[in-house]
């Protein structure tokens, strides 16, 4: 079975973005980028929340021919590009990007179907409403969190108050030069 895995960035204090949706603190490029470019090789399809991939979609098309792009933003352009997109959305009726399918309705049972089905895992890149309802439907397998040496003090948090204590199981770390701490988690 397919598994869903859940990268996203945040603060110390554990918000995803600040209280209007900035990601202005996060670092996503250099050594992180590399790091994730590894994590990537196992998964072949993307999930993300309408304003998550309208923000993927509006840069990473475009970088691999970009000639200011770093190889590293090319390699995860290119794998950006041929990966599967999946949206869950409930104003977006359809894409004319190719690769990509929303799913407005009957969410659980879609992406067990999608995960039952064949190929690699899926990611699933920040979207934080998307990240707290399929942790409070148990449909993510593993997290990667990148924890950022920055406060908000207010924002998006990671996780929902309203879902149940759930207890994860450290599988690895990786501290990045800028000074993210990244904590691999399965359930």
């Amino acid at each position: 079975m397919r598994k869903i895995i859940q990268i996203v960035h945040t603060s110390i204090d554990g918000f995803v973005a600040g209280p209007n949706g900035e990601l202005d603190w996060f670092e996503n490029a250099g050594e992180h980028l590399q790091f994730v470019n590894e994590l990537v090789e196992s998964s072949d399809t993307t999930l993300f929340g309408r304003t998550t991939f309208e923000m993927f979609n509006s840069y990473w098309p475009l970088a691999k021919d970009d000639v200011n792009s770093s190889a590293t933003e090319v390699k995860f352009a290119t794998w950006y590009d041929g990966a599967k997109k999946i949206v869950l959305s409930r104003s977006l009726e359809s894409v004319t990007t190719e690769n990509t399918t929303v799913i407005n309705h009957a969410v659980p049972e879609t992406l067990q179907e999608i995960k039952s089905g064949e190929g690699k895992d899926i990611v699933l890149f920040g979207s934080p409403a998307v990240g707290q309802l399929l942790t409070d439907l148990n449909l993510i397998d593993e997290y990667w969190i990148f924890i950022n040496p920055v406060f908000f003090r207010s924002g998006i948090p990671l996780f929902s108050a309203s879902g149940k204590k759930t207890r994860l199981q450290l599988i690895d770390t990786k501290v990045i030069s800028n000074g993210e701490v990244a904590l691999h988690y399965s359930l």
